[in-house]
């Protein structure tokens, strides 16, 4: 699986429209309406490079009050809730 952080400069009139119209889009997970250089991060989970290049190519295309995009392609994840999962599984099999 191939996570993609999308970062997304957004016309402020249309952020609530624009984010729903990404959380509408298949391979998008999560959007979360931030504070800074981006008014939108959507985060992206597809199979392969070629979905990546069809979400951000294709799907995004539509959305006009998008006006700027940077994308960014995850290569590994930290979690605190994995690292509590892994500790919890590991505890359990020694006994603890």
């Amino acid at each position: 699986m191939i996570t993609a952080i999308l970062l997304c400069s957004v016309d402020r009139r249309y952020i609530p429209q624009t984010a729903q119209a990404l959380i509408d889009i298949e391979e998008i997970s999560e959007v979360y309406s931030v504070a800074g250089d981006y008014d939108l991060v959507a985060l992206v989970r597809v199979r392969r490079h070629e979905d990546l290049a069809d979400v951000v190519t294709t799907k995004l295309a539509p959305l006009e009050w998008i006006t700027r995009t940077n994308t960014m392609i995850a290569f590994r994840t930290y979690s605190n809730h994995d690292l509590e999962r892994l500790f919890s599984i590991g505890g359990n099999e020694s006994g603890m």
